[in-house]
C-alpha cells in the first residue's frame, strides 16, 4: 500500500544556505527507497481554515520503506539543514487501497459507536 510523506512548513524569512543545501540534497535520500514528489512548493489554496506556510507530499512504495527513508542515515543526516531553520510538522501516513468505500467506512464507525 502506498505510504506518504506530509509536512507542513511554516517558514519564518528569508531562506538561509542550509535549506538551499536540503533542497540540493534531499532526492538522492529518496531515490534508494522509491521516495517521489508529488506536491513540493505548489501554491496552497485554503477553501476552509487556515494553512499557514507551505505543503510538501512524498509518496513511498510502503510505510515501511517511508519509515526507511526517514531512518536512513542519508536523510538524517540532512534533516537538520531543513529542520533547525524552518518550523513545520511531518507525518508519514498509509494511504486508502482502490477498493476503499467512505460509505463502508461509516456504517463501521457507526457499528462501533453503538456497541
Amino acid at each position: 500500500m502506498t505510504a506518504y510523506g506530509i509536512a507542513h512548513l511554516r517558514p519564518t524569512g528569508a531562506l538561509v544556505e542550509e535549506v538551499f543545501e536540503y533542497l540540493e540534497r534531499i532526492q538522492a535520500t529518496l531515490d534508494p527507497f522509491g521516495g517521489k514528489f508529488l506536491v513540493h512548493g505548489a501554491e496552497v489554496e485554503v477553501v476552509e481554515g487556515e494553512w499557514p506556510g507551505a505543503l510538501v507530499m512524498i509518496s513511498f512504495p510502503s510505510m515501511p520503506i517511508a519509515r526507511e527513508w526517514y531512518d536512513s542515515p542519508a536523510y538524517r543526516e540532512i534533516l537538520p539543514l531543513r529542520a533547525d531553520h524552518i518550523p513545520g510538522d511531518l507525518i508519514l501516513v498509509e494511504g486508502c487501497g482502490p477498493d476503499h468505500d467512505s460509505a463502508a467506512m461509516a456504517a463501521g464507525l457507526r457499528a462501533l459507536q453503538a456497541a
